[in-house]
């Protein structure tokens, strides 16, 4: 009887444990997912945002000299919420540098 007992607390043990490393797994997969969509919205916005200086590049002959420029001219929206957006145009004739990095969440 009292083996029985042992036994039944060590399946209990084992179910307990197996429940908390499912769900240990679970949060390191999707706790890293939405790192995964942070970086790939930082990625679309640095696109978006280089393809906007492209455009008026072509049309106006130079590069935008600085960022809100293109947001009144081109319709450029861009979520500075959750992104910073670091604009250097170094010169008019050549492509600016355009970096993109996740505001951390507070």
């Amino acid at each position: 009887m009292y083996s029985d007992k042992l036994q039944k607390k060590t399946r209990y043990l084992i179910f307990a444990l197996a429940v908390l490393l499912l769900a240990g797994l679970c949060f390191a997969v999707f706790g890293r997912s939405g790192r995964d969509i942070s970086e790939e919205g930082a990625e679309a916005i640095r696109d978006a945002v280089i393809r906007s200086a492209r455009q008026c590049y072509v049309v106006e002959g130079v590069y935008p000299p600085n960022l809100d420029y293109l947001k009144d001219n081109y319709g450029l929206n861009v979520n500075t919420n959750d992104y910073y957006v670091n604009y250097d145009a170094f010169s008019s004739n050549l492509p600016p540098d355009v970096i993109v990095l996740v505001r951390p969440k507070d």
